[in-house]
């Protein structure tokens, strides 16, 4: 499922039992679940009007159980159970009241939401005589219904003024949402981005957990860090990756942490399911992706002889294509030419993996090849080691850009001197070392410490300063 959009399911699996039992799983189409629900729940004879706003907060419920994958991201395999002490009724087999058949035919694809808010709102309901709760009492609405208020004022009277009715929703199949494969460092698109929104919202509950910033959808070393973190707080196996458990467990916490299964949720913004990737880059795009493509290609086919070097230019060209093809021949993938998330996957893959098997000897002179992912403050690691010993020796040239210590922490101080660096060679002033200020990075390094080996009285190859 797309966590990000809330659809109308196809079809739902109701558990038929407390969530714990070894009861039966029946999977049914929706519209004939909530038929089934409002028909085990309410009276047909009830004003048109209570009916309507009590299926709209069946529907709710049962949406919100699908939308934050209540159960799924607890490890069980149906969406909703039919215990009324957890759920809704459901009894398998019944028959359905025609009256009722006809207004959910009306509004099973209508749903309940706060202003503002994105997620179906958790409509709680009783029958408000032999219990009561914070949401909408069904005899009390029955007595509503009889006064002539509408549907919409209604659930207001239960749920508040600043309620919304969404109509007309997509309906989809719905499918578990964690990612497959993992995401991991390199990783980019739109359920990155979804960590990091998550992660970020969590951290502040649990404050040993690191900010992301940006949340752009790129699975950089500070996202890794920030995952590594949160493996190490919920005992989840600690591999910096995003697979099912960790998807499912942060689902979870980020669920429980803004009570998105309560009537008093913080609810989700706009802000945090806005899309940024797309799944593919094709020929004719062009961009910073496209960019580092080429540059991930053009390095690996210095090692395999079969792969087409690309034009380095960060516009997918012809020779790209070629590129492309090249290595999803080599690596058994389709020959499309189109780059999904399976084929920059390979490529992230073979690319670390070449520049990950090279002896220290191969880089004596020169800096590392560029480590996948931009560096940024908050960043941490062997590479952020290395970008602070390139620094340092480049300094010693260049004196306004101050000495650090070696650390591997890529704080405040990294940070200033990256961007005195950029400033100094004309980049654009980040603080952030992306593929271009790595890349000048090795051109002045590699300067100093070139000339640095140059025999005893040849030209250093940089000015040498009065004594």
């Amino acid at each position: 499922m797309n966590l990000n959009v809330p659809v109308i399911p196809d079809i739902i699996t109701v558990h038929l039992g407390p969530p714990d039992s070894a009861a039966q799983n029946v999977t049914v189409p929706f519209s004939e679940y909530i038929k089934n629900v409002a028909s085990s729940e309410i009276f047909p004879t009830w004003p048109e009007s209570t009916l309507r706003a009590n299926i709209l907060a069946q529907v709710s419920f049962a949406l919100n159980r699908v939308y934050t994958e209540f159960y799924r991201s607890r490890g069980y395999d149906f969406d909703i159970t039919n215990s009324t002490a957890y759920d809704q009724s459901f009894v398998n087999g019944r028959e359905f009241f025609q009256n009722i058949i006809e207004i959910v035919d009306d509004v099973f694809d209508d749903y309940i939401r706060r202003e503002g808010a994105v997620e179906p709102l958790f409509a709680q309901y009783c029958n408000g005589t032999t219990t009561t709760c914070e949401g909408l009492s069904q005899w009390g609405s029955a007595a509503l219904g009889e006064q002539g208020l509408n549907s919409l004022e209604i659930l207001k009277t239960y749920y508040g003024d600043d309620i919304e009715i969404v109509t007309h929703a997509p309906i989809a199949n719905v499918t578990e949402s964690y990612p497959d494969p993992a995401l991991r460092v390199g990783s980019r698109n739109d359920k990155v981005r979804t960590v990091q929104v998550r992660l970020n919202r969590v951290s502040t509950n649990y404050p040993a957990i690191p900010k992301i910033y940006p949340e752009d959808g790129v699975f950089g070393y500070e996202t890794e860090r920030a995952v590594r973190k949160f493996q190490e707080i919920f005992n989840i196996n600690v591999d910096g990756m995003v697979g099912k458990q960790t998807w499912n467990e942060l689902t979870r916490v980020w669920t429980g942490v803004k009570q998105l299964a309560e009537l008093s949720s913080e609810g989700v913004g706009y802000e945090e399911i806005v899309l940024q990737y797309t799944q593919t880059i094709s020929p004719g795009d062009s961009g910073v992706r496209v960019l580092v493509m080429q540059h991930y290609l053009d390095f690996i086919s210095q090692y395999e002889n079969s792969i087409t070097a690309p034009t380095v230019t960060g516009v997918y060209d012809a020779q790209t294509v070629l590129s492309v093809q090249s290595f999803q021949k080599l690596y058994g993938l389709p020959v499309d030419s189109n780059v999904n998330e399976n084929t920059w996957n390979a490529i992230y893959d073979v690319y670390i993996g070449i520049v990950d098997s090279l002896p220290d000897s191969a880089f004596v002179g020169t800096i590392r090849p560029y480590p996948g992912v931009p560096l940024r403050q908050g960043a941490t690691g062997a590479y952020v080691e290395d970008l602070q010993e390139y620094l340092n020796v480049i300094g010693s040239v260049y004196t306004q850009i101050p000495k650090l210590s070696v650390d591997g922490q890529y704080g405040s101080g990294t940070k200033n001197a990256v961007e005195i660096f950029q400033e100094t060679f004309g980049i654009p002033v980040t603080g952030i070392v992306d593929l271009q200020t790595w890349q000048a990075l090795g051109d002045q390094y590699s300067d100093i410490e070139g000339g640095r080996m140059r025999s005893e009285g040849q030209y250093p190859g940089y000015e040498v300063g009065a004594t």
